[in-house]
């Protein structure tokens, strides 16, 4: 076994001295050593149960004839850095967490690995972590939170968090007063657990399933259910046959599996998100996937499920309708079905007993929502390396669209424009310099949409942007343009007024200027000037690649 390194030996008599004094015993020298990598946090409701999960996973190891040992990682929550300066370290936080797994697992050498996250930038960072140092490993997240109950006109209404941040443009608007919208901040978030829709969260849980590193379930059993507790300690206990078999994740995370997890993200509607995470998973397991091969699984992958805020069904809606293994089963011929998994089986051989409980919440292969996936690249003049659009969460009148443009420099800057009202019918909003180098870190542009969408003028206004959006970004917003302005990207080059060509089903995206004429502009500019000067932020700018390579950091 790896941890042999520290148990065996004459040479090691210090290394089990300090063994002996965190409790082990001379027997459980001859047992694997597990680390149980806990992102528990307490300022945000997705990371609050996780220490109920590691204890059940620690159980279930010691079960199985293991020794776990638990370890800590970063997590940040983005229901509580949203719109503010703190969201800049969101996605610069997904690589610091696959550091921290490197660092942990390169430190000591543990035989196997059980990640629990929950939340947005930590389940991707994990798994790119877990698969760079590729010992054994496997995931069990927190499980989403239930939705949230008001009632209206004598009737139960659900709502997540995306109503409560949607309700601030219907403040402003006048139509809910500050006391509904109160109402609403108390009744949206009514257990721990990641928000209810089908955010960048909830997203990236289910394509622990689809990537095979997770076992069933993990995407959809709610924080709150006995069932999450038992899958917590199933895998505490699986952990000890993949070590014992020695199945790691490379052997797992392939290139059919990440197909396999961007076909059930259409299926899904699921977070435009994970067009930046997969890239970069699939980076770390020497897999190249660029995301002009994302249009063609959509183009061939139903949306089968609409979930918040594309419409009134949850997270617990699609646990009780079969899970992701429904979506799977339901996808059939679209997937690598001889990929392998964390069960020991086949992904075939985990769907032989799957099936749709509700076809309401999982529509049928022959009857989706639409025939392609919900989520379109777009190229164009404005975007050449690529463009982002959740594409299943945007009114029909808005897959096409013309209008001037209305620019704005940072997100702070379009918020208080858009809630001051600055901007007509028809105008397409642009906020550029937010993309990841820009930002920097690339933030989430939720509060800019929110409001729109809260003002009821998401079927008027597009909005465009190098910054990335929430999972529960609805509309025509459209992000990850590539190369961003701070790069001398054309978005750069643009100015009030010129006029913007969206068009969703052909795949375009377009500014009606010459070549010649987006290249005198630029040159025109001065040199772009980072935004931070020290720490953290300034070295992730000064590294990290185009969004259309997944953000990484490059060598």
């Amino acid at each position: 076994m790896r941890s042999d390194a520290i148990k065996t030996g004459i040479e090691r008599a210090p290394h089990r001295a300090a063994l002996y004094a965190v409790g082990c015993s001379k027997d459980d020298l001859k047992k694997p050593f597990i680390g149980v990598v806990n992102s528990a946090n307490e300022i945000f409701p997705g990371h609050m149960q996780l220490d109920h999960i590691a204890r059940w996973v620690k159980a279930g190891i010691r079960s199985a004839g293991g020794i776990p040992f638990e370890l800590g990682t970063i997590s940040l929550g983005e229901c509580i850095n949203e719109g503010t300066p703190g969201m800049r370290y969101n996605l610069p936080s997904r690589e610091f967490i696959a550091d921290s797994i490197e660092i942990l697992a390169g430190a000591y050498p543990l035989d196997g690995l059980v990640l629990i996250p929950n939340c947005d930038k930590i389940v991707p960072g994990m798994l790119m972590g877990a698969i760079r140092v590729n010992i054994p490993a496997i995931f069990v997240s927190g499980g989403p939170m239930l939705a949230g109950q008001i009632r209206e006109n004598g009737e139960i209404r659900l709502i997540d968090i995306s109503t409560a941040t949607e309700g601030m443009g219907r403040a402003i608007r006048g139509e809910i007063s500050e006391k509904e919208l109160e109402r609403l901040e108390h009744a949206a978030c009514p257990t721990c657990g990641s928000c209810a829709g089908m955010f960048t969260a909830n997203t990236m849980n289910c394509l622990t399933e689809a990537l095979g590193m997770a076992l069933p379930g993990n995407g959809t059993i709610p924080a709150v259910e006995v069932r999450r507790t038992h899958l917590a300690k199933d895998s505490g206990e699986r952990i000890i046959k993949l070590v014992m078999e020695n199945v790691c994740p490379r052997d797992i995370v392939t290139d059919e599996s990440v197909y396999n997890a961007f076909v059930v993200t259409m299926a899904i509607g699921g977070s435009t998100n994970s067009v930046l995470h997969l890239p970069a998973i699939a980076h770390e397991a020497s897999i190249d996937f660029p995301i002009s091969r994302i249009n063609e699984i959509s183009q061939k992958t139903p949306q089968l499920c609409k979930f918040s805020p594309a419409s009134q069904y949850r997270l617990e809606h699609l646990d009780s309708a079969g899970g992701v293994p429904a979506v799977m089963k339901e996808l059939g011929g679209l997937l690598h079905l001889e990929a392998k998994t964390v069960t020991g089986k086949s992904l075939r051989e985990n769907l032989a007993a799957a099936e749709v409980l509700d076809h309401k919440v999982v529509r049928p292969f022959s009857d989706p929502y639409s025939t392609t996936g919900g989520i379109t690249v777009l190229f164009g003049n404005l975007a050449p390396d690529g463009a982002v659009v959740k594409s299943g969460a945007v009114a029909p009148e808005m897959l096409v669209h013309r209008g001037p443009a209305r620019i704005f420099n940072s997100e702070a800057e379009t918020t208080q424009a858009i809630m001051n009202q600055k901007f007509k019918s028809g105008d397409v909003i642009v906020i550029r310099y937010e993309g990841p180098k820009g930002s920097p870190g690339m933030v989430e542009m939720l509060w800019p949409t929110a409001l729109l969408c809260g003002m009821g003028r998401d079927r008027e206004v597009a909005l465009i942007t190098d910054g990335r959006f929430s999972g529960a970004t609805r509309g025509p917003a459209i992000g990850h343009i590539s190369p961003e302005a701070a790069s001398g990207g054309p978005l750069a080059a643009l100015h009030d007024g010129d006029m913007i060509r969206i068009d969703i089903p052909n795949h375009k995206l377009e500014v009606e200027l010459t070549d010649q004429e987006i290249s005198n502009r630029l040159a025109r500019l001065p040199s772009f000037e980072l935004k931070v000067k020290v720490g953290y932020l300034k070295r992730y700018a000064e590294r990290v690649s185009s969004a259309s390579s997944g953000a990484i950091l490059q060598d």
